[in-house]
């Protein structure tokens, strides 16, 4: 609208320009006769005072020829010089103009020309983001035809998983990684990914395969950073905390020091030692304890805004967690359930832990949220939906109301 808006507007310029002159009256004068006649009397008394001063004529002659010219001319300026009004003809050619011409170039334009090219709030509604993720679909989308024609290429298979990770598609990740192990058999780095995989696709429960894999590659590779960490996570979802101990301990040892991946680890660590029981005297009194969990599980009422409902689907997946204030943001319990769900009350408790030494019991205070997730998965990504309370004591009963009303970015 606007390119047709301008383009309108210097037409009318243009016309303003053309078409007056087209259309109004044109006075045209002829001649001034006065001084046509004024300049015939100089030449002509010029030619008299030559003819004198060669002798062709007398001084009495001359004397009356000029006398003559004298009243000729004075007669002559007498008359009045009139102005002629012509009618311009045609002012049929106003209208072909003031017509024709927006309609012709208005026809050529629609035929030939394209609007869109033009349009900068059409780029302008296009998300960079977007044309990135349509190009890595794009790629990905052609490496998975590739596999397909050539279902023995090793390595083609590893890269389609690795792409399949780093877009958290777990489903098709575990895939890929399964046709890479089949084919490469026995490798730490092979196992290690497949397990990852089907981790996810579990909601990160490493029971089963997942558990063989890790178990194999650390056989295989004892050292392996990935392998501790996967391993350490395995044992702690057994219930095996001093194997998990012994694992992470390694592995905070085997990296730099002050950096953040061993920061994170320490205080995994730190917590974990705080709350593992050191006498004997704990596990008889383990039925109190269960009473103590009951009692500090936390109810929480979800809700979605109103103004995001268009941008979700019932399918949709919807994790309600709980999180440390501080360290390591492992869920310390958390339910998942589905858009068509909402609105709905869930309480959390210490059975919906992830580790059995990082749950709600711990803690005197934590982190609510409520996030919808669009991949289905429960690491976070951009474009989730989500709503949170930052801060709830474990000793309020109250019910936490959550309306899922922002986006992560």
């Amino acid at each position: 609208m606007l390119f047709l808006l301008i383009v309108s507007t210097l037409i009318l310029l243009a016309f303003l320009f053309i078409l007056p002159s087209l259309w109004r009256k044109q006075i045209i004068k002829p001649a001034d006769l006065d001084q046509r006649n004024i300049q015939i009397a100089k030449h002509r008394l010029a030619e008299l005072k030559e003819n004198r001063l060669t002798g062709g004529i007398s001084q009495v002659q001359y004397d009356e020829q000029f006398a003559d010219l004298e009243q000729a001319l004075s007669d002559d300026l007498d008359i009045a010089s009139p102005a002629i009004t012509i009618k311009t003809q045609g002012k049929w050619i106003v209208y072909v103009i003031a017509l024709g011409i927006p309609l012709l170039a208005g026809s050529l334009y629609f035929m030939l020309g394209n609007y869109q090219a033009v349009s900068h709030s059409a780029e302008m509604s296009v998300d960079p983001e977007t044309i990135k993720l349509a190009e890595i679909n794009k790629i990905v989308t052609g490496l998975a035809e590739k596999m397909k024609a050539n279902p023995d290429d090793a390595q083609g298979w590893l890269m389609l998983g690795r792409s399949y990770k780093a877009m958290e598609l777990y489903p098709q990740a575990a895939d890929a990684f399964a046709n890479a192990y089949r084919l490469l058999g026995e490798q730490a780095e092979v196992m290690l990914l497949y397990a990852d995989a089907l981790a996810n696709v579990n909601d990160k429960n490493m029971a089963g395969k997942p558990t063989e894999l890790i178990n194999k590659a650390l056989s295989l590779e004892p050292d392996n950073l990935n392998a501790l960490w996967l391993g350490g996570m395995a044992k702690a979802q057994q219930g095996d905390a001093p194997t998990a101990i012994k694992l992470w301990k390694k592995l905070a040892a085997s990296l730099p020091p002050g950096s953040e991946p061993r920061q994170e680890i320490e205080s995994l660590l730190t917590r974990i030692a705080d709350n593992t029981p050191k006498t004997p005297t704990q596990s008889q009194s383990e039925p109190a304890q269960q009473d103590k969990v009951s009692d500090l599980a936390v109810s929480v009422q979800v809700s979605l805004a109103p103004e995001l409902l268009k941008s979700t689907s019932p399918e949709e997946t919807v994790f309600i967690y709980a999180q440390a204030l501080s360290g390591p943001k492992m869920p310390l319990a958390i339910v998942r359930k589905q858009v068509s769900d909402l609105p709905l009350t869930v309480s959390l408790n210490d059975s919906m832990a992830m580790m059995p030494n990082m749950k709600l019991s711990n803690f005197a205070n934590v982190k609510l949220l409520a996030r919808i997730s669009k991949s289905g998965n429960a690491m976070t990504q951009p474009g989730d939906l989500i709503g949170s309370i930052d801060q709830v004591a474990l000793t309020d009963k109250k019910a936490h109301k959550i309306i899922i009303n922002g986006s992560v970015k």
